[in-house]
């Protein structure tokens, strides 16, 4: 189809890729838990789209660029690193909010997570997905590497089926990531206390930090 071969390997193979937990995935939990599930799932989106500039440039040859440059490839690994330092660092420093209008209502005190934290608007959130994933120089060359194994050497038209493969790859990513906030959500409301909620987000922002300082220090290959 479209130049490829092997596509239910190439989808069986994407969604392992997909489940296995990285800085995305860490993302779209840690604001579904703290902000609900539209906020996972406006993170996902932005993961998404992120994604999709990666599957085009590979697609049009600039990830092959980034490859071969070791100059530009440093650029934009620190570029990365640096965000999701920062990402890391504002987690960190998140803060309680005020107390619950509820508890002068002898009601629970739980509330739904957006209202226990701080939260970024759905703008903000959709941005820090969409550079979170964009700023990652491994992921372009994740493309670079991967879906080519799955495209036919007699293909007539190789961009087409390079974009065709990064789609399938790309919707079945989003749908994972979808389940995965509304997932993370569902947790949550169970009972995930506001003590609990405001140390999950220092926990992973701590991870952020720790995934950031990896990066820069990753070598190209």
């Amino acid at each position: 189809m479209f130049g490829t071969h092997d596509l239910p390997l190439f989808v069986l193979s994407g969604l392992l890729l997909n489940i296995t937990p990285g800085a995305d995935s860490l993302f779209i939990i840690t604001r579904s838990v703290t902000q609900g599930a539209r906020a996972g799932a406006v993170a996902a989106l932005g993961v998404s789209v992120g994604c999709c500039v990666h599957v085009i440039a590979a697609a049009l040859g600039l990830s092959a660029l980034l490859a071969a440059s070791a100059s530009a490839f440093t650029v934009i690994k620190l570029i990365g690193a640096a965000y999701l330092v920062y990402i890391g660092v504002s987690l960190l420093r998140t803060r309680a909010a005020v107390a619950l209008k509820n508890e002068t209502k002898n009601e629970p005190s739980y509330q739904p997570a957006d209202q226990r934290l701080p939260a970024p608007s759905m703008s903000a959130v959709f941005a820090q997905g969409f550079f979170t994933n964009l700023l990652n120089p491994k992921v372009a060359l994740f493309f670079l590497a991967f879906v080519p194994q799955f495209i036919d050497p007699g293909a007539t038209d190789k961009t087409l089926a390079f974009l065709f493969l990064g789609a399938v790859f790309n919707l079945n990513g989003l749908l994972w990531c979808l389940l995965l906030a509304w997932s993370a959500a569902r947790v949550s409301a169970i009972g995930l206390g506001q003590g609990a909620a405001l140390w999950f987000n220092r926990g992973v922002g701590a991870v952020f930090v720790f995934l950031g300082l990896r990066l820069a220090m990753t070598r190209q290959v």
